[in-house]
């Protein structure tokens, strides 16, 4: 009976310790999902920084200074064939809903208006007819893509999803201009608009009564009228929105979207004095302070997490939206953005306008100062992360073109030189300081990248391991080799009825690549 007694008494204990040990365990890994940060870069070249994604460094790397670049990539993985879209919306849809920009069918920026296109007029072609609304979270609306935005779904798996900075996913007055609905449970300063008025809180960043416009940045009144730069007030808003999930132990993600380099070219005064000290033009001083207030950002975020003890469960993305901007010829005999060795810039399907800085710190998946060389795109984007929060079989009004990433990020060396990327410029694009470079198409396999000239029906190919600068066309030494890509460009925007330019003299859509002479 005593013996029985103590067994009892001993099983209470034994449940207890039991107990007591798995409330700890719970409390102690009450957060497994990983934290996600995207920080996305606005216009930032690939040359655009001290740390180089090429196999040399060169002049521009040594004008620009990036420490916290170099910190993220000597903690994580270089991607150096990483790519976006020639302009900024095409890309930041195809980043939330995974589908490619000829596919989705946004392939210019969105014009903030409301149902406006920003299509320039052209002599040759009327406009295609593309979405230049935008993205939408809801049926029905006119000249939208309606998809599944992957905040929604993380949101919906418990994370704490926050949007800073620039959006620009839809014109106003359409629901996919406001971040809460795709998914975003905070916004700070994110709305239709692509850029802002003014970097600088003593204009109220574009607020001042009676000089506001569409662009005037949103949400930052306590810093109006001080001297904190655009970029330095969404840092520290995101920083403050983080407090709360890391306290509680909830997941986030954030979608750190930095207005900064984009036009207006304002110079960063905590920067810019050092690199006229340099000998930098003006213009181009302003620029580098803007990357360099930039930099500081991702450092201070950084910081943050280390001082939170945070790092460790946190995965951060670098990326850019597109190429930097190439004057086409310099207004001023100096461009204030050069993308060389890489052809071209902004708006252009040539390397300079869509291989972009990309750097990715996963704790316990990626080595530390590996390096990628396996090429990737936007649209990849949507699964990896998807996959990196463990959310599997979720369902999606669109189909996905991306493929997670997630396998190179696990080892470095994996190499699939058989995919095909596409890229689909079916717009008339004219940046303030230059001509633009519209009307292409292009598809890259292995090596070889073929672009594809709607004007004329001609092509060019190069091989981009002997040529990354895009100055050998090898169309007529490779016929049958632009044949076979022609036609595989061809087929891919058929099928997803990409938006083609008509012609005003025949009142037809230009041919695809695959359909012509046909």
């Amino acid at each position: 009976m005593i013996r029985s007694q103590f067994m009892k008494h001993q099983g209470k204990k034994f449940v207890l310790i039991l107990f007591v040990a798995l409330f700890f365990s719970v409390a102690a890994h009450a957060q497994q999902k990983p934290n996600v940060i995207v920080f996305l870069v606005d216009d930032m070249g690939w040359q655009d920084t001290s740390l180089p994604f090429w196999t040399q460094t060169t002049p521009l790397n040594k004008r620009y200074h990036t420490p916290n670049m170099e910190r993220l990539a000597k903690e994580g993985m270089k991607f150096t064939n990483a790519y976006a879209t020639p302009v900024c919306t095409p890309t930041r849809i195809s980043l939330i809903s995974g589908m490619n920009a000829a596919h989705h069918k946004v392939t210019n920026w969105t014009s903030p208006q409301n149902n406006v296109s920003s299509d320039n007029e052209d002599e040759q072609f009327l406009p295609a007819n593309w979405n230049y609304s935008g993205l939408s979270p809801k049926p029905g609306v006119p000249h939208t893509i309606y998809a599944t935005p992957y905040p929604k779904l993380l949101k919906e798996a418990g994370y704490f999803t926050i949007h800073v900075g620039k959006a620009h996913w839809a014109s106003i007055g359409s629901p996919g201009a406001n971040p809460y609905n795709l998914g975003f449970m905070v916004n700070i300063g994110g709305h239709a608009a692509g850029h802002p008025q003014s970097y600088y809180g003593q204009d109220f960043y574009g607020n001042k009564p009676g000089k506001n416009t569409l662009q005037s940045v949103p949400d930052l009144e306590e810093y109006y009228g001080t001297e904190t730069f655009l970029t330095e007030a969404l840092t520290l808003e995101a920083l403050k929105t983080l407090d709360a999930p890391i306290k509680n132990k909830q997941p986030f993600y954030l979608n750190m979207a930095h207005y900064a380099i984009h036009t207006p070219i304002q110079a960063d005064e905590r920067y810019y004095q050092k690199y006229i000290t340099a000998g930098l033009a003006p213009v181009e001083a302003k620029y580098a302070s803007l990357i360099e207030g930039m930099d500081k950002s991702l450092g201070d975020i950084m910081d943050y997490l280390k001082a939170k003890k945070a790092d460790q469960n946190t995965i951060i993305i670098f990326m850019s939206d597109n190429g930097g901007l190439s004057l086409v010829p310099p207004r001023d005999g100096t461009a204030h953005t050069q993308n060389l060795p890489l052809k071209a810039g902004k708006g252009s399907v040539n390397e300079g306008g869509i291989r972009e800085p990309m750097l990715v710190k996963w704790p316990g998946v990626t080595k530390p100062s590996s390096v990628a060389n396996q090429y990737v795109i936007i649209e990849d984007f949507f699964p990896t992360i998807l996959e990196m929060a463990g959310i599997k079989n979720y369902k999606t009004l669109q189909e996905i073109d991306g493929k997670s990433f997630v396998p190179i990020l696990k080892d470095a060396s994996y190499t699939d030189n058989q995919r095909a990327l596409y890229w689909h410029f079916p717009n008339k694009w004219i940046p303030v300081d230059g001509p633009g470079i519209n009307y292409k198409s292009a598809i890259r396999v292995g090596d070889w990248k073929l672009i594809y000239n709607m004007r004329d029906g001609s092509t060019e190919l190069y091989n981009l391991k002997e040529d990354i600068g895009e100055q050998k066309n090898e169309a007529t030494a490779y016929p049958e080799k632009v044949r076979t890509m022609a036609g595989q460009l061809g087929t891919q925007l058929k099928k997803w009825e990409a938006p083609m330019p008509v012609e005003k003299a025949t009142g037809k859509a230009v041919a695809m690549p695959a359909m012509i002479g046909n």
